[in-house]
């Protein structure tokens, strides 16, 4: 499938790539250009891939509270919340973002790959309740803003009735406001570590806002970002990506992300609400985990990769004891990083292990997450 954006991206030169059935921005220029102007300026993205489920109806909150693991009917209008849909023995399925946007109506943003998934398992678990659910991710074009001079470039097209509201917009929330005369969802949750704002737009009207924000922006350093700085980013951020930290083998839990998981959900009467994969969570809440997400930073200037192996030490003769998901040079802190599941006796920060590179053992040393955290 193209982008709504797909002859914006090919008039700026784009790297296009096959990603999750969509042909999307690699990169535009370099991917450490594009991933050091986030981190100064302001990187404009292409998120459009992205599915939007929308839940509407009296029993709409009741029914995400079944079919997801997060507390969803407890959001305030406005506010979003980062959760999960799992499979009965817990598996994720999706790391999802639900915005509520009205009293009966709900967001659902699944990651582009599972969104057939999501749905699926959403039209299933909603069958009994009074709601409906409507994929309107076609007709949905998102367009992402990151860096320290976002605020600045989107209010300076938002309408003057809505600038005060969209400077304000809290992290994890979103409202309606009118930006380069288009009527959008500007939401504020992000998947960089910076600052910035998440733009729900029709399809249609995508490319004219698309132009409007590079032109606004590229005075204050704006440039459009591909995927390849997207996952530099993210990983710098400590952010899971589907597929790598997550996927029907893993548990919340095992990622470092059992707050989540809404154990504490109850009814009006204080009775546990049930949700598809309750049983199975609150058992690995209170067991000790096989494998445990940490951060690793190398010494050297090889990097390791997902699927390298995580080994005790630097001997040819030591222990496999994980393997890595996601790793990458940090442009950021000048260094490789990555992420892993190990064992839990390894997992401590300080522990000093190895990553098998090419057959040579790389020194590694376990960090706490997220690498990067901006100021």
């Amino acid at each position: 499938m193209l982008s709504p954006l797909h002859a914006e991206h090919l008039a700026l030169g784009a790297t296009m790539v096959p990603f999750a059935g969509w042909t999307m921005p690699l990169r535009y220029t370099s991917d450490l250009a594009e991933h050091q102007a986030v981190r100064t300026a302001a990187g404009l993205f292409d998120l459009s891939h992205m599915g939007e489920l929308h839940v509407d109806g009296p029993g709409a909150g009741a029914g995400l509270d079944l079919a997801l693991v997060g507390n969803i009917s407890g959001l305030a209008v406005g506010r979003a919340r980062y959760t999960m849909i799992v499979q009965p023995d817990g598996g994720v399925l999706d790391d999802l973002i639900v915005y509520r946007l009205g009293e009966e109506q709900y967001l659902v943003v699944a990651n582009a790959s599972n969104v057939a998934v999501v749905r699926d398992a959403l039209a299933e678990r909603l069958a009994d309740v009074d709601a409906s659910l409507t994929d309107r991710s076609l007709e949905t074009a998102l367009i992402a803003v990151q860096g320290p001079r976002a605020v600045e470039i989107v209010t300076g097209l938002t309408d003057p009735a809505h600038v005060e509201a969209v400077r304000d917009v809290k992290y994890y929330a979103g409202l309606p406001a009118t930006v380069g005369g288009v009527e959008a969802l500007v939401a504020r949750t992000g998947y960089t570590g910076e600052d910035g704002y998440e733009l729900f737009v029709p399809a249609d009207a995508a490319p004219d806002l698309w132009r409007d924000l590079l032109a606004a922006g590229a005075p204050l350093g704006l440039v459009p970002a591909g995927l390849s700085a997207r996952d530099s980013l993210r990983l710098e951020a400590g952010m899971p990506l589907y597929g790598n930290e997550l996927d029907t083998t893993t548990a919340p839990h095992d990622a470092g992300l059992g707050r989540v998981v809404g154990l504490d959900k109850v009814d009006a009467d204080g009775a546990p609400l049930p949700f598809v994969g309750r049983e199975a969570l609150a058992a690995r809440a209170h067991a000790t985990p096989s494998r445990v997400l940490v951060g690793l930073v190398g010494s050297g200037r090889r990097a390791a990769r997902h699927g390298y192996e995580v080994v005790a030490s630097t001997e040819p003769d030591a222990a496999t004891v994980g393997r890595v998901t996601s790793g990458a040079p940090s442009p950021t802190l000048g260094t490789p990083i990555a992420m892993a599941y190990v064992t839990p006796e390894v997992s401590a920060v300080g522990t000093e292990l190895a990553v098998d590179v090419r057959g040579r053992r790389e020194p590694v040393r376990v960090v706490a997450l997220p690498f990067y955290r901006r100021a």
